[in-house]
């Protein structure tokens, strides 16, 4: 490590004015974008890649670094305010998100959901500095069988988001699983449940799905309330007088800062995993070994922390396999890796000796564009907050109109805005039947990785499964997942009981 090199490339890159603008503006740009449900941070990038063609390498890199950081915490807002996550990396914040708005802590929420991603971000941008090199080589140890029980610890969270009956959030899961089946098959392109309708052969898109289960059904769900003269309208009376948390609450948080932001940042490093993976992997890790596992999803800052700081900190996890070994962590460095080429500089290990104050550089603009993420945020969180007073008669309409056009925005698909409203039934009749909806993301999310992965093991071994013992980190996932599953079981039996034996105190008196 060249200290000196590396303190005058900070120096350069913090006092250089265009750096600085261009950071905050991609910043800003990102979280409005992310706050747009189906406007993601992937999104944000491409469209601004032909702005950067005539800047510098490091101005036009801070530019996409900021909305890359910029989406990731933009996505919450919409998360936390209207129960529709604006990224699939803030699909998970919601779980705890939502229900303190719903308490009213609409600009607590915000704050923290800010906090911790500009720490999870800066975790990141610390370990891709200091130790890239190391992270990066051992992600690369990473095969078939590596990458399927990576999967597997993933479904195991299910467990522990699955709420007050485990055996609703399994039908929940096997639900989207029988989800990921419809399409061509990811390793032969066998047609699977088509039934001879074209858009099908993709499959259910992500986002039109999320879209669907979380706001349109929370929409519906509204819509019937007010029906039924139930819908109570929100007031925001929160009194903002500090955007960033208090002190009290950091105390409370950091341990599921740090968890999360370490978590995000080595999962970010795996090349085809990604924020999403992340931030549920990083809640149920976190819900499982709680002292207090009864209170999360009822809303509580420590669920917004443990999401919010995994997911920002995969930006910097990405980054290290795109800058060492020129292997795109996910869709976002993928783009970046094509903005590189373009100026003419190409990732990989040779950039380490070649171009060592380049490489210094963007550590330096990663950690620039995470202190914009946080100003940009700590600018807007008291106008944020201000949306939930809004007459709900009013707000859900925007809801509606802005979810379809964001399903729609994706592939430029009317049948995508049709899959989008058909979910938002399922979404809505799951909650009416108390079925959790998280697991059917998961289950999404991971069962393509899970199947593919699975597939390809088997072809490499002659489907000698036994295989997968000569895998020691494949291993290691696998026990850990088998513990949390356990964890997981133990708590929620042990908060039915105490649900139960308060119940029967109460009809006792």
């Amino acid at each position: 490590m060249d200290w000196s090199l590396l303190f005058s490339s900070y120096g350069s890159v913090f006092t250089n004015l265009q750096v600085i603008m261009m950071t905050f503006l991609g910043a800003l740009g990102g979280v409005l974008l992310g706050a747009i449900p189906g406007m993601t941070a992937t999104m944000g990038v491409a469209l601004l890649i032909p702005f950067s063609f005539g800047m510098d390498l490091i101005p036009s890199v801070g530019l996409l670094l900021g909305i890359y950081c910029g989406g990731m915490y933009g996505g919450s807002i919409s998360a936390i305010l209207i129960h529709a996550p604006g990224t699939p990396s803030a699909a998970a914040t919601l779980l705890d998100g939502y229900p303190m708005c719903q308490k009213g802590q609409a600009g607590k929420a915000l704050s923290i959901a800010m906090f911790s991603s500009f720490c999870g971000g800066v975790i990141g941008a610390l370990v891709m500095t200091f130790l890239s090199p190391t992270v990066a080589k051992v992600a690369m140890k990473f095969t078939s069988a590596e990458m399927l029980m990576l999967a597997v610890f993933g479904l195991s969270v299910i467990v522990a988001i699955s709420g007050k009956s485990i055996a609703k959030g399994m039908i929940s899961a096997f639900f989207g699983m029988v989800l990921c089946t419809v399409g061509l098959d990811p390793t032969y392109s066998v047609k699977r449940f088509t039934f001879g309708v074209k858009p099908l052969l993709s499959g259910f898109q992500f986002i039109p799905t999320l879209i669907g289960l979380f706001a349109v059904a929370e929409v519906i769900a509204g819509v019937e309330r007010i029906i039924n003269g139930e819908e109570k309208q929100e007031h925001s009376d929160e009194k903002i007088t500090n955007v960033l948390p208090d002190w009290q609450t950091i105390k409370t948080i950091w341990p599921n800062i740090l968890s999360g932001g370490l978590i995000g940042t080595f999962i970010g490093a795996i090349p085809g995993a990604g924020g999403d993976i992340a931030m549920f992997v990083s809640y149920g890790f976190n819900k499982s070994f709680s002292k207090h596992p009864e209170l999360w999803g009822t809303g509580i800052p420590n669920g917004v922390a443990a999401t919010e700081s995994a997911n920002n900190g995969c930006s910097g996890g990405a980054m290290i396999p795109l800058l060492s070994l020129g292997v795109p962590g996910d869709s976002v460095t993928a783009i970046l890796l094509g903005a590189f080429i373009m100026k003419g500089i190409t990732p990989g290990p040779m950039m380490y000796v070649n171009e060592l104050p380049t490489v210094y550089a963007v550590f330096a603009a990663l950690m620039l564009a995470n202190l914009a993420m946080l100003v940009v945020g700590c600018l807007g969180v008291r106008f944020f907050a201000k949306i939930v007073s809004v007459e709900k008669k009013i707000l859900y309409p925007i809801i509606l109109v802005i979810s379809l056009l964001g399903a729609f925005s994706i592939n430029k698909s009317i049948f995508d805005v049709g899959v989008c409203v058909a979910f938002g039934v399922i979404g809505w009749l799951m909650n009416k039947y108390e079925f959790p909806l998280s697991p059917i993301l998961l289950a999404l999310i991971l069962g393509p990785m899970c199947e593919q992965n699975f597939v390809r093991f088997m072809d490499l071994e002659n489907g000698n499964f036994g295989a997968i013992l000569g895998h020691p980190i494949a291993i290691g996932f696998f026990v850990v997942a088998v513990a949390v599953v356990i964890f997981s079981v133990y708590n929620q039996s042990k908060i039915n009981k105490r649900e139960a034996a308060n119940k029967a105190a109460m009809k006792a008196e």
